[in-house]
């Protein structure tokens, strides 16, 4: 796209956004706003499609929640241009039970801070509808653009992992669900895999007999006390986040449960860790005569994406091109986002900076400009004349 004459329609595109983070929209609980982008979708002319992720969120669900399928979206375009993919996620993280936006003089827009604001994702999903406006009322052209919205992201990509990825023709993409200075992109992110660890040991009376016990809290403090924990190294971080164990005061505590997890850009490291993690408890738990159980479950794997990929160069392009001053920024992410199964699945994504700050807190907002920006970026991709 090359007229600069054609603008982001602001007024519609701040409407849509507080009309999107008025859905309660938690994890598990996307089918309201589900069912309205289908409907929008289709009145921008895009073939739209759904999954069985639902029916299979269900069962890791708790009652009463209502989760939707991924939605899978297609506007038919120029053949000779290459197919794009562009994604934002559907759920919010808790507290996200009636929000609403407010607009201040200066152009920030925040919760009433009992709620997140839900920029994260709305932000990402009113980027791709505005877009998708402009396309159509000024018949843009575009080479075949899917969008895919997803269900169930913040838990660990959840959704994304049931995607009919062969349903997908696009090469490469630009998820949209990243902190930052718009034009900021991610061009590497994380292997995440859990730990949970059991540890056995024998109850007793802690007063008449504590030496027939085996404590598995000293079997887990000494393990523990062993590992480091936190930035390991620049690519490499450890933390076990929750401790549940013993039965009274006076028992010797004969079970404690640990969760934790690993983060890595190198995912041999990640793996390494978890090995070190199951190495450390087991030694520990034999001193003590007790038994260590660790159970590890890859989350996410790590991607990597070279700087001179053709998904960054036509960022670099599109952003200096760009009416407003954006700026392109690639770093490393240690967040998880949909663009790690994008890329173990064969479609070269990054993910782009796109007009949320603060998210997962109650002072979570973000800025008329910075949405303009986000919007008007992804117009650009969207529009490009290839390479």
């Amino acid at each position: 796209m090359k007229d600069n004459n054609i603008k982001i329609n602001r007024a519609r595109m701040l409407c849509e956004f507080i009309r999107l983070t008025s859905f309660d929209s938690e994890s598990f609980n996307e089918e309201k706003i589900a069912g309205y982008l289908k409907g929008k979708l289709k009145e921008l002319g895009l073939k739209v499609e759904t999954d069985n992720a639902g029916e299979e969120l269900s069962k890791l669900s708790l009652n009463g929640d209502r989760p939707s399928s991924n939605i899978y979206a297609t506007l038919k375009g120029n053949k000779e241009l290459p197919p794009l993919l562009f994604s934002a996620h559907m759920d919010t993280v808790k507290p996200g039970r009636g929000k609403k936006a407010f607009l201040h003089k200066d152009g920030r827009i925040t919760s009433k801070e009992d709620t997140v604001l839900g920029a994260d994702d709305v932000s990402g999903i009113v980027s791709i509808i505005e877009a998708l406006s402009v396309i159509r009322e000024n018949k843009l052209d575009t080479g075949d653009l899917e969008i895919v919205f997803t269900a169930a992201e913040e838990p660990y990509c959840l959704g994304s992992r049931y995607l009919l990825y062969d349903r997908l023709k696009s090469k490469e993409g630009y998820v949209l669900d990243l902190t930052g200075p718009v034009g900021r992109a991610a061009l590497a992110a994380p292997s995440i895999i859990s730990v949970r660890i059991l540890v056995s040991g024998k109850s007793a009376h802690a007063g008449f007999a504590p030496e027939q016990g085996i404590n598995a809290l000293s079997i887990a403090a000494e393990a523990l006390t062993g590992l480091k924990t936190g930035r390991i190294d620049e690519g490499l971080t450890v933390n076990f986040g929750t401790i549940i164990g013993g039965r009274g005061k006076n028992i010797v505590p004969d079970s404690v449960e640990i969760e934790g997890e690993v983060r890595s850009l190198d995912h041999g490291k990640a793996v390494g860790e978890v090995e070190r993690i199951k190495e450390m408890f087991e030694k520990s738990a034999s001193k003590f005569g007790g038994k260590s159980e660790v159970t590890a479950v890859e989350q996410i794997h790590s991607f990597r994406v070279s700087e001179k990929s053709n998904v960054v160069r036509r960022l670099i392009r599109a952003a200096g091109e760009a009416d407003r001053c954006i700026k392109p920024e690639c770093i490393d992410t240690f967040g998880g986002s949909d663009a790690n199964r994008l890329n173990e699945n064969g479609i070269e994504t990054i993910v782009l900076a796109c007009a949320m700050e603060k998210c997962h807190t109650t002072d979570e907002f973000t800025t008329v400009e910075e949405l303009e920006k986000s919007a008007e970026l992804t117009l650009r991709l969207m529009t490009d004349g290839g390479l």
